[in-house]
């Protein structure tokens, strides 16, 4: 009897420290979390951290969720749900600079009205029509607004940087400031082949109504001083000065993407065939470690673009190519969304084996690929003749990637050209290389026309889009470019599944009759209006079909809305019984084991002797 009256009190006992334990859980870990899913998705990166870190100024947040309007829409809601824990983490790591609202739109409230005035968007998910909002909206002290309008599933691996971009953002309203280094008329002017007046090139004009822009001509000498990003388009024929401090440039950390063309066709000065290849200045990346020969371009024989012929035929040219989906790294901010790149006459960007740079592609030729002379490919005509000429590549080319690491200065071992303050060495290199300048090109991805007197111009490919990415993840911290691409954490509800299939197929149904229901309706008052002799006039057998059209319509519809009732019903019992079996059921189950392990040790136990 003594034995089983200690045996309950050492149960009870057990339970008592298990809530005990629970409670200070709460009271002194309270925020403190380990993240144990697989791609560590409830946790942030170090370079978030630095971004939420170098707060100077609140940031309100405000997370717009339809919670009742989406009851019943499992993947949506568990994805909410991980947004959410997100968000709150950044809450907690700002140290107060952020502040978090949770925000559920309920229809025709001033939530769902200050929804619609960020210009969040409204989805219509459903037969039924239902609105759910599901996106974030941000402001600063300076009333300065940025929003994601919808968090999008399939982009949930760069959920991450979507939200550190938007808080970057709103911490630092400025405009980036981006120079330009090119000899090009980028702002239009007279073109020397025709003696008309040229538009400025679309790129540029993007570039310049997002960012603070600054051309520098090849022939100057020195390079803005506060500039984020440095762009070099096609150089050719830069000053010595300047090559001097773009390399310097380059290793105090300044980002910079460098369109370099073995043959740059779309020149005005340098039509295709007219002098030859018309590369571009590769001597200052060489200095690096990082090459694309100007004497070698690449030709793809699955990629080629149909084109028009010199006899008004249609040809397929494979120095011009379209780059698809399996082209483009999708795992990479920059090129995550892009559909489309085309382009004319690529290198091949290459880093030498000694060095320790990484390179990382951003766009890749097809298997099917081929090498050929720049100066063969720049005075054949035929573009059926091209690979004749040319040399299997064997293998994959990297037409576009980001290079980071250390590197040297190319001016080193010239004591001559170093001047103070010289910077000879930098871990913090960080450029993305183009191998081709042609893709800048309108030709290549947008189309004009003309509209009521205005000139429009619609994109075919996404060339623009790319450029746009680029300079904005490089304009951004560095704890923004180093965010790194998260993880999915999607796991399948069959159950919920299963019961959603089920409801569907009944909601099917009752669409089916209300369509039949409408028709049947419909044609009965299209046959009364037929009979109708005054056209102003409402006869009572019309109103009573327009009458009972309405009557049919609201009980289908309440008919409609108790489906899906009895759907969030049947999935809320089914998250009911998984609650309790997680908060309840699981924790009793090891108390128990602990129980039975404890006695099973006790028993174990000598007993001492008397």
């Amino acid at each position: 009897m003594q034995k089983t009256f200690s045996n309950i009190i050492f149960f009870v006992a057990l339970i008592a420290v298990f809530l005990v334990a629970i409670l200070l859980n709460n009271l002194l870990f309270k925020g403190v979390s380990v993240d144990l899913t697989e791609n560590k998705v409830y946790s942030l990166s170090s370079g978030t951290k630095d971004i939420l870190s170098e707060l100077e100024e609140p940031v309100n947040l405000y997370f717009f969720f339809s919670d009742d309007a989406s009851k019943g829409m499992t993947a949506i809601r568990n994805y909410a749900v991980q947004v959410e824990t997100l968000l709150k983490k950044y809450e907690q790591l700002a140290g107060g600079k952020i502040n978090l609202e949770i925000v559920d739109p309920a229809p025709f409230s001033e939530d769902e009205d200050r929804a619609a005035t960020f210009g969040l968007t409204a989805a219509t998910v459903g037969s039924a029509g239902e609105s759910i909002y599901f996106g974030l909206a941000g402001t600063n002290a300076l009333d300065d607004a940025m929003v994601i309008g919808f968090f999008d599933p399939s982009k949930e691996s760069f959920l991450e940087y979507d939200i550190s971009k938007l808080v970057h953002q709103l911490s630092s309203p400025e405009l980036a400031k981006v120079a330009i280094v090119t000899s090009l008329a980028l702002e239009g002017g007279q073109n020397p082949m025709t003696g008309q007046q040229d538009p400025p090139n679309v790129i540029f004009t993007q570039l310049s109504q997002l960012f603070d822009v600054t051309l520098v001509n090849e022939v100057e000498d020195t390079l803005p001083e506060d500039s984020q990003v440095l762009i070099l388009w096609h150089p050719q024929n830069v000053s010595d000065a300047l090559l001097y401090n773009i390399d310097q440039y380059l290793l105090k950390g300044v980002k910079a993407i460098a369109f370099i063309d073995p043959h740059f066709e779309s020149d005005q000065m340098s039509p295709m065939g007219a002098v030859g290849a018309n590369s571009s200045l590769t001597s200052v990346l060489g200095k690096y470690g990082i090459s694309v020969k100007d004497d070698e371009l690449i030709l793809d024989a699955q990629l080629g673009l149909e084109i028009r012929g010199q006899q008004n035929n249609v040809v397929r040219h494979v120095g011009y190519l379209g780059l698809g989906n399996a082209q483009i790294n999708s795992d990479d901010i920059t090129t995550a969304d892009l559909d489309t790149l085309n382009g004319a006459s690529f290198g091949a960007v290459t880093i030498d084996a000694d060095n320790t740079l990484s390179l990382m592609p951003l766009i890749s030729s097809s298997e099917n690929t081929f090498t050929i002379n720049t100066n063969d490919y720049a005075t054949q005509r035929s573009p059926d003749a091209l690979l004749d000429l040319a040399s299997p590549f064997d293998q994959q080319a990297v037409l576009a990637a980001r290079v980071t690491g250390k590197v040297t200065s190319a001016y080193t071992d010239n004591v001559e050209a170093q001047k103070d303050g010289f910077i000879g060495e930098s871990e913090d290199f960080n450029i993305a290389v183009i191998a081709d300048a042609d893709l800048l090109a309108d030709r290549f991805w947008v189309q004009q026309s003309s509209f009521f007197g205005q000139t429009v111009y619609s994109p075919f490919a996404n060339n623009g889009d790319f450029v746009t990415n680029l300079v904005e993840n490089f304009a951004g911290s560095e704890g923004l470019i180093g965010i790194r691409s998260r993880g999915t954490f999607a796991r399948p509800f069959d159950k919920v599944q299963a019961l959603a299939v089920q409801a569907e197929e009944k909601f099917r149904e009752q669409e089916q009759l209300l369509q039949a229901q409408l028709e049947q309706t419909e044609a009965q008052l299209a046959q009364i209006q037929s009979q109708q002799t005054d056209s102003l006039t409402i006869s009572p057998e019309q109103q009573a079909a327009i009458d009972e059209f309405i009557a049919q319509r609201v009980n289908i519809r309440k008919a409609l809305r108790d489906v899906q009732f009895q759907l969030d019903k049947d999935i809320d019992s089914l998250g009911n019984k998984l609650a309790i079996l997680n908060i309840v059921v699981a924790p009793l189950a090891l108390v128990l084991l602990l129980f039975l392990t404890a006695r099973l040790f006790s028993k174990r136990a000598p007993v001492a002797k008397q």
